[in-house]
């Protein structure tokens, strides 16, 4: 299934996630991330006022950046997300509802799986990408393997990548990576160093292009 988003993304090769953080940050990250080649966003659920940052994030930087939903764990919290303007949709787990929603919007849905099982149930029910999550716990060799058999079916490694490691994931066959804060790093945003917070964007930028 190529869908416009998914072409993005496979050029792309990163998304950005960002968890946990205040709203007066939101604004500043995403500028850093820009800054530093990054236009994949995504904006996890379980942060205090999501739907807002998503919101006022797609106005500023559309047509720059493709910002999206992330911990969308059930139909209502999809449903919120695609009306506050996110342009995909990825979970931890792999619901079907969220997936049939998704695809009923014209919406990208990128669910989270670990099993073989849990990948082609996905994309069968139209997920465009799957996110093998945990990537950090079940190791590149992990994901070499389910490719082997399901190669047809695009992967996003999510957990565990570094800078260090971020080209031997791509180079086993992943088709971006999720980053949550090995990218989008905390302790940067709590110093106020979003000038660091650029650099570290970039860095990842230039490591992926040379994969």
């Amino acid at each position: 299934m190529r869908t416009e988003m998914l072409q993005a993304l496979k050029r792309e090769k990163i998304v950005a996630i960002v968890r946990g953080i205040s709203d007066r940050q939101a604004d500043a990250v995403a500028k850093a991330m820009h800054d530093g080649g990054i236009a994949f966003l995504e904006v996890t659920l379980n942060t205090e006022g999501a739907l807002g940052m998503i919101s006022r994030l797609r106005s500023a930087y559309e047509g720059r950046m493709r910002i999206g939903a992330g911990t969308v764990l059930d139909l209502g919290q999809a449903k919120e997300a695609v009306a506050a303007g996110a342009q995909y949709l990825i979970s931890p787990n792999v619901d079907e509802e969220v997936i049939y929603y998704g695809v009923e919007q014209g919406v990208d849905v990128w669910p989270g799986a670990m099993t073989p099982t849990e990948i082609v149930n996905a994309y069968k029910a139209g997920a465009s990408a799957v996110k093998l999550f945990p990537l950090g716990t079940l190791g590149v060799n992990y994901l070499k393997e389910v490719r082997a058999p399901l190669d047809h079916i695009p992967l996003i490694a999510t957990g565990g990548v570094n800078l260090q490691n971020i080209r031997t994931v791509i180079e086993a066959g992943a088709v971006a990576v999720g980053l949550g804060n090995n990218l989008v790093n905390k302790a940067l945003i709590e110093a106020g160093d979003y000038e660091g917070l650029t650099k570290l964007a970039s860095d990842f930028a230039t490591e992926v292009k040379r994969a």
